[in-house]
Parts: C-alpha cells; structure tokens; sequence
C-alpha cells in the first residue's frame, strides 16, 4: 500500500525510531513531510529510547505516539515495554510499525533468521496486539486493523503493524549527504592497512561486507576478522572481551557512529578498564547508512570529548587520509587505549557484495586464529 495512505490511517502526530531498510518508504516520507523535528519526528539512539520517549509523549499530551524499527530492535524494548508500558504497569499506549527481515521463507541474511521466526511470537508475548501487513493488504484492511488498534489503546495496551517485505510503496526522493569527503571502504582500507595481522572487530552492517570484500581483494585470509553482522552497538564490547583476554595482543575494533550511539555506555565500561591493547576506530558519518541514510545525532556531538569524559587516555578526530594514517601509527606507537573518530561520507558501491562465508564460518577460524596469538 501506499505509504502516504498508512500514515492517514494511522492518524498520529508523532513519530520516534531507528531506521530500517524495510520501512524506507515511511522513514523517507517522515523525512521529506517533518524531517527531524522534535515535535512531530526524533530518529533516537535505540528503540528502548524509542519506547521511553513515546511514553512520554503520551504522558504530555494524551496521544499515542509510534515507533518504528526493525524487528531486531524488538529486544531492545522488551523492558520498558514489559515494565512501563504495559497495562499492568502504567497501561500507555503506543503504536510499533515493526519491519520484518528474515521473514521465514523469504531469503534474508543470517543474523535476520531466527529473529524472523520470533518476530510476532515476540510481540504477541509482550501482550501486544499484531496484524501483518503485506504487498497483498488493502487499505480497508489496515483501515479496520487500525479501529481495533483504537479499542486496544483505549485499554491502555500496545499494538503493532508488522510490515513485510514490499509491502510499502510510493516513497518520496529523499537525498542523503554531508560534507565530508573521505568515503568509508577507503578509510577501512586504511585500517587494515595498519593492522597488518592483528584481529579486527567489525560493526554491523556496510563496514563488515567492505571489509570482507577488501580482504579478498589483497588476497588476505578472513581468519583475522570477527564480522558482527547482526548485534548493533555490541562489537566495541566484543573487541574488549577479546582484549582483556588477549593483553600481549593489539586488538581493533571498527565501529560507526549509529552503533556507538545506540549503547553508548560500552564506552564508558571500555575506558574504566583501560585496555591498553584496544584500538577503537568509529567512522562517523552522522547516518544510518546501512539501512537508508536516515541521520544519527552523531554529526553534531563531541565523540572525542565523549570518550575522554569514560575514560580513554587518547581520542582524536580526524577528517583526512594524511591525519588518519598518522593517527592509526601514533595509536599503534602509543600502547594506550585508543580512539580515532573519522569524519565520513556517506555513500557506497553499488555492487558491494556479502559475506561468502557463514557465521559459524567466521567464528571458527577466528578463533582458530585467536588461539594462535
């Protein structure tokens, strides 16, 4: 269905999420109609964020707001959905318009599988009340959906539109851009230029796919690299897990923005603990790239001042391949926890591929690798 149609059923005047390529026609049609506006549309750090401010939303005003996100997001509100929404609790409304990756029997990528089958069994065991939207749905359907949605609300419970793939259309042109001019797969390759063999932690997302594919293009084993393909805002912490166990050995961590944004406090436990052999790179180009482009709020935040306030001996920021080069040196010089921030822009080949290896693939011959260290 057409998207600008779900938005006049649904009926609200606010909306808070985190971007998902499944809903970029309702992420593209909130940007081209509000873009980011605090009364009317907040792109939040993670959608436990999410569920929080939509409940204080309705606190304010009465209304219910909607949250929109990925079905991987759905861990993420358990708790204030189990322990502040809920009826039983302080019974606040709230719409989530769910899209659903790894949907079963339609292909989708490894870290999508599982969530997939436990999309609507989730919801549905947090109490909240569902209905599937597909390329096949009709208006009057979502339009009766959303009448029994309004009884739901009126008792103080949740619902959710689950989206499917294709299921929304009619996405207005929306140009994502900033003003930097380093492009990311370039700066990764700059990073592992530095590297040399030392093991490299790598976020969700873009980043990964450009390190594998960079890595078969110099003919370099994958062996040194853990590709967290799913988990968002989780590799810094897996790169210190595998640090504070491996203290003689350098460890890397490639990170973005939007992932170090939605669980910050990783930072703050990685600089209480100080690992000396910790390198944390975060490429920052103010968006959710992966899934869209939509924008973070890190484009106009002091990650560097961030990170010395938890406690990192050393952070730069850097916006040139002459001063990242010098960076990554100084940091491997240095012997201290480190952070390098990158300005980047936003962008990436169209033909970027995927991993041709499998999860289990990865995690085993980087432990085979580890092991060796």
């Amino acid at each position: 269905m057409k998207v600008d149609r779900l938005v006049e059923i649904i009926d609200s005047d606010f909306y808070t999420g985190v971007p998902d390529s499944q809903l970029k026609a309702l992420c593209n049609h909130l940007m081209d109609t509000f873009g980011i506006d605090p009364v009317h549309h907040i792109i939040a750090a993670n959608e436990g964020n999410c569920a929080a401010l939509a409940a204080g939303y309705h606190l304010a005003t009465g209304k219910v707001p909607v949250v929109y996100m990925q079905n991987s997001g759905e861990g993420n509100i358990i708790n204030p959905v189990a322990s502040l929404l809920n009826d039983k609790v302080y019974a606040i409304p709230v719409l989530f318009i769910v899209g659903w990756r790894g949907e079963p029997g339609v292909h989708d990528e490894p870290q999508h599988i599982y969530q997939g089958e436990v999309t609507v069994k989730l919801l549905k065991d947090m109490g909240i009340e569902t209905f599937v939207i597909g390329p096949e749905t009709t208006e009057e359907e979502v339009g009766a959906a959303m009448a029994r949605f309004r009884e739901v609300f009126d008792e103080g419970r949740d619902a959710a539109f689950v989206i499917r793939k294709g299921a929304l259309t009619g996405a207005p042109k929306v140009e994502y851009k900033n003003g930097n001019a380093m492009a990311r797969e370039d700066i990764i390759r700059h990073v592992v230029k530095a590297s040399g063999e030392d093991p490299i932690v790598s976020t969700t997302g873009k980043a990964s796919r450009e390190l594998f594919e960079i890595r078969a293009a110099n003919g370099q084993s994958h062996k040194y690299d853990f590709l967290t393909v799913g988990s968002m805002g989780h590799s810094s912490s897996i790169a210190l897990g595998i640090a504070l166990n491996k203290p003689q050995q350098r460890i890397w961590c490639v990170d973005g923005d939007g992932a170090v944004l939605m669980h910050m406090g990783a930072m703050a436990v990685i600089g209480a603990n100080r690992p000396k052999n910790l390198i944390h790179v975060v490429i920052n180009n103010g968006a959710h790239e992966t899934v869209g482009g939509m924008p973070t709020v890190a484009g106009g935040i002091d990650l560097v001042g961030v990170a010395k306030a938890c406690g990192y001996p050393d952070a730069v920021s850097v916006d040139t391949f002459e001063a990242l080069d010098g960076a990554l040196e100084a940091a491997k010089a240095r012997g201290e926890l480190s952070l390098i921030e990158v300005k980047c822009a936003i962008g990436a080949r169209d033909d970027l591929g995927r991993p041709t290896t499998t999860a289990l693939e990865n995690r085993q011959n980087f432990m085979e690798y580890l092991n060796t260290l």
